[in-house]
């Protein structure tokens, strides 16, 4: 009887914490499903508006203007962490030079619009505001240490093993030719391309073009999102307030501590698995439990250092060439995130007092002006789905993403 009675408490408490976690997890996407559904919007827009064609012609020198240019570019044209990663190789097979690419791959992932309008929501306007900074002066040192250390022999055999191979399925999407006169940089344009070919481009109306990046977008990142709540919503239930505090120093000298912090937060990124605007709950859960506010920054920058995504720079550029850039952008978060510290405390810009509850451990599904906002932006993606279905179902014998 008392091993049956232990049993039923043990099943009884994974029920506890699976759907405890669950919850937590939900929870946090019913509070900020408005604010993707804004950022994919706009992301869209900027995608159907923006010529790609004229800015990308630089991409095939390293200069101010090609690296702010492709910075820019990449910022227009939201990725997952795989997708971005395999259209900066594509953009390197047509002749794009190292460093654009690698912004345009920086970029394309930590610079859209919907991670910083669900940073806003769960963290606040400090967190945008270090996020966009953060992510020039990386761009900057990333280009710097490249220039320094980087071997130009293995920047050439980067480009050349990257020229010679074909073009073939990526980790998670297709991967298309980028060429730096064509205007295809990132996947998205053939994209955009395959889902109105059979209309026209210059007759298909402007917000169904918007609706078919809106729905890339989503088929994009869905994964990395779902993923960033549940892990989020399983380590909020099962990893105790201690061990979070134990992890990173809050007392000592004040650089010590500024210093481990931006080092353990990519760290933390790296075996979380977390790409994209997935580790946004999980660094509201960090913020919570004491880490700094450059780790925050450092962490949220990682997301192209994941372990899979070491293992895809390995597979495209070779072992070597994956640890050299690997180490170059660990290096170039540590100093952004501190750089952000130090100009942010200076200016007194980073939130003090007590730290606000975990956004994802004290998230609830009630009906506020949060759920307006939900129902609201559910019934424009519905209008937007409607518009690339109805232009789908008007195609002759081409697939839509």
């Amino acid at each position: 009887m008392a091993l049956e009675m232990q049993g039923r408490s043990s099943d009884g408490y994974a029920m506890d914490w699976l759907s405890l976690s669950l919850y937590h997890a939900l929870a946090m996407l019913w509070a900020t499903f408005w604010a993707l559904v804004l950022g994919f919007t706009i992301s869209g827009v900027l995608q159907v508006f923006v010529s790609k064609e004229q800015i990308s012609r630089a991409f095939g020198q390293t200069n101010l203007k090609s690296v702010w240019l492709a910075t820019g570019l990449g910022a227009a044209s939201s990725s997952c962490s795989y997708a971005a990663v395999a259209a900066s190789r594509s953009a390197i097979q047509q002749g794009a030079a190292l460093i654009p690419a690698l912004a345009f791959m920086f970029a394309s992932t930590n610079l859209v619009i919907e991670l910083g309008a669900v940073l806003w929501v769960l963290m606040g306007w400090q967190f945008v505001l270090a996020e966009v900074f953060g992510a020039l002066v990386l761009i900057i040192l990333m280009w710097l240490l490249i220039r320094l250390f980087l071997p130009k022999t293995l920047e050439a055999q980067i480009r050349q093993r990257a020229a010679n191979q074909t073009h073939e399925n990526g980790h998670c999407h297709r991967e298309h030719p980028a060429s730096p006169g064509s205007g295809a940089a990132d996947e998205h344009e053939h994209e955009l391309a395959t889902a109105s070919s059979s209309i026209g481009e210059h007759e298909e109306r402007k917000w169904t073009r918007v609706a078919h990046a809106f729905v890339t977008d989503w088929s994009m990142l869905w994964k990395e999102i779902l993923g960033g709540f549940l892990i989020a919503g399983f380590l909020a239930t099962l990893v105790p307030h201690d061990w979070w505090e134990g992890l990173f120093l809050q007392t000592g000298p004040p650089v010590v501590r500024l210093i481990e912090n931006a080092l353990v937060g990519p760290i933390i990124a790296m075996i979380s698995f977390v790409c994209s605007v997935g580790n946004i709950p999980l660094a509201s859960l960090l913020w919570s439990h004491g880490i700094s506010f450059g780790g925050v920054i450092s962490f949220i920058y990682a997301d192209l250092i994941v372990i899979p995504i070491i293992i895809i720079y390995a597979k495209y550029y070779g072992a070597r060439a994956a640890a050299w850039i690997t180490a170059i952008f660990y290096v170039s978060m540590v100093l952004a995130g501190i750089i952000v510290d130090l100009i942010f405390s200076a200016l007194r810009l980073i939130p003090q007092g007590p730290r606000p509850p975990s956004a994802v451990e004290h998230a609830h599904i009630i009906w506020n002006y949060t759920s307006w906002l939900d129902v609201a932006a559910a019934i424009f993606a519905a209008w937007l789905l409607f518009l690339h279905f109805k232009a789908r179902g008007k195609e002759s014998g081409h697939a839509c993403h």
